[in-house]
């Protein structure tokens, strides 16, 4: 049985979209369901959009996500190298093999020549398209003498290799995603194999290194469905076609309103990322905020990405890893887009983050503690965030809810002080702050106790002091638990707060 090799195979020209990450998850599940390599190949052979510091971001990325590699340019293996610009001598060679078994040839063409081709075509209504119907009639060495052609090599003529595509010829496309998928081959134009530069082009390089790299699988996206008959006939011209891999093109990653392929523009009108990691612009040096420091747990983006395409069959919407390693497969991976629903992805944040320890989340806490020269003990950190982790989305949520167990209000929010800071509600308030006892410490339901005693003894309802008593103590209606709240803020700072908001506000009757 043959085995499973898969790749993924970016392009260095940029940040990492959040749909190659997804790309890079189903080629990553499927290797280590069955036992399988992964590799990561560079596919930098347009150097003109080449962006330096792009291969290493995406390295950062995967190794962010736990995407382990087992072949790479930095872990090696036996099929390298893994950067294609380092593998021109290779491409070189069976270019020439398709130029001699009449596959492939030489052009010419001046981009002047070919778009006075393309214009004539056009005003003629035909297919403005280098291929079968237009080829004989340009500079290339189907229709040049070979002393011609030799002539035009020796003076180094700029010139690009193209493929021959036959006309006629049914090109069927076995793909485990979208069934079979039949193109004829006139509808094909004769693509550009090998640049002027000596540089293959993505048709060329992929075939050949799959080939090379013995892949058993391509997993991409459906962008690259269009060029994959190109790709089964050059399997074909080279004949491969009993080693060609297997094919799976993957649904289009939506808008959330599922209008259209989602782009960087719309996540940034949208608020929401849309690269693993912050990434610089390197001409605009503008700033993408990345998942990571947006606050994305890495195994919840994966357990979310992973749901965008796929399905296992069941209701179960949490999987681990190793869970999801076990229940992939290509079957279950449907045709149509899949919306890209952040709400989806903040839910999952949610889930993980109150997964962890009281101790995990107690260390996402102290470093912004730290961070803004907040001292706090462990302890309290730990109570802290076991107070708000039922309320948090991201681990940053931690800092910015538990201020107010480190900084009293300065001022109250009128709206409430409006309708719930009454005389009764200050009379029990005003009993309190000397019905607690003479220690720093006080638990949740010593305070909860307390609190009934007093309001009874006032004859007030616990429903008319509770919100006045949140708003002494946080500025506002909403928060953790009231009683938890006092036990972490301790005797002393209560009865402080309770002061200060008995001397700032006044009774609304």
């Amino acid at each position: 049985m043959r085995e499973t090799r898969v790749r993924f195979a970016p392009s260095p020209t940029g940040a990492l979209h959040i749909g190659g990450v997804r790309t890079a998850l189903y080629n990553y599940l499927l290797a280590r369901k069955n036992g399988g390599k992964m590799l990561l190949r560079i596919e930098d052979t347009d150097q003109s959009r080449f962006v330096e510091g792009a291969e290493e971001y995406i390295k950062k990325s995967l190794n962010w996500l736990g995407i382990d590699l087992d072949e790479g340019p930095d872990q090696g293996g036996e099929f390298g190298p893994y950067r294609q610009s380092d593998r021109k001598d290779i491409y070189e060679r069976y270019i020439k093999q398709l130029i001699e078994t009449g596959n492939a040839y030489y052009a010419f063409d001046t981009p002047e020549q070919l778009e006075d081709m393309r214009e004539r075509i056009k005003n003629e209504g035909g297919n403005a398209q280098y291929g079968c119907e237009t080829r004989a009639q340009m500079h290339n060495s189907l229709t040049l003498s070979t002393a011609e052609v030799s002539r035009r090599l020796g003076a180094r003529e700029p010139y690009v290799v193209r493929v021959k595509i036959e006309p006629n010829q049914q090109v069927v496309l076995h793909d485990l995603i979208r069934g079979e998928v039949t193109v004829n081959s006139t509808s094909l134009d004769d693509k550009v194999l090998m640049k002027s530069d000596g540089m293959p082009t993505y048709h060329l390089a992929n075939v050949v290194d799959d080939y090379l790299m013995k892949i058993s699988h391509v997993i991409r996206g459906e962008e690259w469905l269009p060029s994959a008959p190109l790709h089964i006939l050059l399997y074909r011209y080279f004949g491969w076609e009993k080693e060609a891999p297997q094919f799976a093109h993957l649904p289009l990653l939506l808008k959330p309103n599922g209008n259209g392929k989602l782009s960087k523009r719309d996540a940034d009108q949208m608020g929401f990322p849309i690269f693993p990691l912050n990434w610089t612009d390197p001409t605009s040096k503008e700033l993408a905020i990345g998942f990571k420091e947006s606050g994305y747990l890495p195994d919840a983006l994966l357990n979310f990405l992973a749901f965008l395409g796929w399905n296992p069959g069941s209701d179960q919407e949490i999987f681990s890893i190793s869970e999801l390693t076990q229940a992939f497969s290509l079957e279950r991976i449907g045709k149509a887009g899949a919306k890209f629903d952040i709400e989806k992805a903040k839910w999952y944040n949610q889930h993980y983050l109150r997964s962890k320890s009281n101790e995990e989340l107690a260390a996402f806490l102290h470093t912004d503690l730290s961070n803004a020269k907040i001292d706090c003990s462990k302890d309290k950190e730990i109570q802290i965030v076991n107070a708000l982790k039922e309320r948090v989305t991201f681990p940053k949520d931690f800092y910015e809810m538990g201020l107010v167990f480190f900084e009293a209000p300065k001022s109250f929010d009128e709206k409430i002080a409006s309708k719930k800071w009454t005389s009764e509600a200050v009379q029990v308030l005003s009993a309190l702050i000397s019905a607690f006892p003479a220690t720093k410490e006080i638990s949740a339901e010593t305070a909860h106790t307390i609190i009934q005693e007093v309001s009874a003894k006032q004859g007030v309802g616990q429903g008319k002091v509770m919100p006045a008593l949140r708003l002494a103590l946080t500025g506002g209606a909403s928060g953790p638990d009231l009683m938890t709240t006092i036990e972490i803020l301790g005797v002393k700072e209560t009865q402080k707060r309770l002061s200060f908001a008995l001397t700032e506000i006044r009774p609304n009757d």
